[in-house]
């Protein structure tokens, strides 16, 4: 078996092995993949304008003539110096293709196998992993420990330094997408260009939390009893990596509120959800209307103790923080479902 564990795909991209020539780069990132895709690609050829030097196939050119690829790979360049071939892998099955080249021992030609999330038992991940003159290298979402990498990674290119509270402030604003991440600190490092060190002012002034729209999706689910919609988006949370506590704050922050216009509306001073302060978000206001008629102000104040007997277990369980986020945001679906009932 020949693939690359996660935590050693940087050090083969810096130097990848002449001996596996064939790279599959996979994995549900996107933005990692096509990054660590044009880093091989780049380290492979010496002009990647060079249509010479390097040749390009979609899944649709190897499904209609799989030979194809083994004659790119053979393929010597017109002018010499290196030679590459970048294949897209869509949703044809090019495993044939693949195979074929596989067969070929001692070449020099650099493939570079660019595909989405692939499941252990997909049929080109598996060729790969089993082949020795091949490396399967998996993009999975970054963790905290990743994005810290990228941050002082990105800072030390601009020739900047982060104060340590900045960098706490941002670490949890960055989602699991390495190139929204990255596209996220090259904005603050222009923003900041000049002045030498980036202060908490700077993140709040540039960086948009990208995960804050997810987590009101979560929350907004949840209260209004959409149960499927929120085990959707829980589990893009999850591939995304982003942590349980986020998603508590931003659970018992929407209870709090949801409580407070209740109250109003209990009160019977008037209440419109347009003249509400804070103002809900146009994309919100529905879920937020259907959670204000499934919850009175007792059954809120109950969710509250819920989710802060959750909170208290998750500290003590860090382990499985994951899964007690989860259960207690489902209960509270299936509560808000029951009322409306």
């Amino acid at each position: 078996m020949v693939a690359i564990k996660a935590a050693d795909v940087d050090a083969f991209i810096v130097r990848p092995d002449p001996a596996r020539p064939v790279v599959l780069v996979f994995g549900p990132d996107s933005g990692l993949v096509s990054e660590r895709v044009n880093a091989l690609i780049k380290a492979s050829v010496d002009d990647v304008n060079d249509p010479f030097a390097l040749a390009r196939l979609e899944s649709d050119d190897l499904a209609a003539e799989p030979s194809r690829l083994v004659e790119e790979a053979q393929t010597i360049p017109l002018f010499g110096g290196r030679r590459a071939v970048w294949v897209k892998a869509g949703g044809r099955n090019i495993a044939s293709a693949v195979e074929a080249l596989l067969a070929i021992r001692g070449s020099e030609c650099r493939v570079v196998i660019e595909a989405g999330n692939l499941a252990r038992n997909a049929p080109l991940r598996a060729l790969v992993e089993r082949a020795k003159n091949a490396a399967a290298l998996p993009c999975y979402a970054d963790d905290e420990r990743a994005r810290g990498r990228l941050i002082d990674d990105e800072m030390r290119e601009a020739g900047l330094t982060l104060a340590p509270d900045a960098r706490a402030l941002l670490l949890p604003l960055l989602g699991g997408d390495r190139a929204a991440s990255r596209s996220e600190i090259r904005k603050l490092a222009l923003y900041a260009h000049g002045q030498g060190r980036v202060g908490v002012d700077d993140v709040t002034a540039v960086v948009s939390d990208a995960s804050a729209l997810a987590l009101d999706d979560i929350v907004d689910a949840a209260f209004a009893g959409q149960t499927a919609e929120l085990e959707f988006r829980l589990a893009k949370a999850r591939t995304a990596g982003t942590a349980p506590g986020s998603i508590f704050f931003a659970a018992q922050r929407q209870v709090a509120q949801l409580h407070k216009w209740r109250m109003t509306i209990e009160a019977g001073t008037g209440f419109s959800i347009d003249s509400a302060l804070p103002p809900a978000q146009f994309r919100r206001k529905r879920l937020v209307e259907a959670a204000l008629k499934l919850w009175n102000a007792t059954r809120l104040v109950a969710a509250m103790a819920d989710l802060a007997d959750a909170v208290l277990a998750s500290r003590r369980n860090a382990a499985l923080d994951d899964i007690i986020a989860e259960r207690a945001l489902l209960a509270i679906a299936v509560n808000a479902r029951r009322s409306a009932a």
